[in-house]
């Protein structure tokens, strides 16, 4: 009898450790793929960040007497990057993400003042470098509106399954975090910015 009973619960406990194995592996699959996620935007950030001296650059002859937004423009680019270089550090962690955001909030902000004020520059408009400039960064905003998109897919995904029994058993004792989504605080900043080349 006691060797049934032994057999009995040596069968649960290697069950349990096959399941525990399994939710560790899918946790791990999971965290895997939103990184991944974070890296596509990291991508997409980069170009964008590659972009902006560029403007700022191809505008400085055009906007001579706009010296303080130039200058407000790179200095919110450069904020930019060290916060996504944090984020890019630790995908799905709230503050690296909340840091990012904040940055990108100022440089979105700046960067719209920047293409308002281009609109009063006829000759600034028509110049082709910068028309090509403009075309790229729009095509870059929508990448990264992509890329966003899946990576809260993949985030959703992953806190979905870790919040579920028994993975969140799992997910608590091998130090699996929920990661956090990459939202935009206001539906005006999530939009693309409209460039016009005309």
């Amino acid at each position: 009898m006691l060797a049934y009973v032994l057999i009995g619960g040596g069968v649960a406990i290697l069950l349990a450790v096959v399941v525990g194995f399994g939710i560790y592996n899918r946790l791990v699959t999971l965290r895997n793929r939103y990184q991944n996620a974070y890296s596509q935007i990291d991508v997409q950030l980069k170009r964008r960040y590659d972009l902006i001296p560029n403007m700022v650059e191809a505008a400085r002859g055009y906007l001579q007497h706009e010296k303080q937004t130039l200058e407000a423009v790179i200095a919110a680019r450069n904020t930019a990057v060290a916060a996504n270089a944090g984020a890019a550090a630790h995908p799905g962690a709230a503050s690296a993400l909340a840091t990012l955001i904040g940055a990108e909030s100022v440089l979105a902000g700046t960067l719209g003042r920047f293409m308002a004020l281009s609109e009063r520059y006829p000759d600034l408009k028509a110049d082709r470098t910068m028309a090509r400039l403009m075309e790229e960064l729009t095509s870059t905003e929508n990448r990264i509106a992509f890329a966003r998109q899946a990576y809260n897919d993949a985030v959703m995904q992953y806190n979905i399954t870790r919040q579920r029994v028994p993975n969140v058993f799992v997910a608590g004792m091998c130090g699996f975090e929920p990661a956090a989504l990459f939202e935009l605080p206001s539906p005006r900043e999530a939009e693309v910015p409209q460039v016009a080349l005309s």
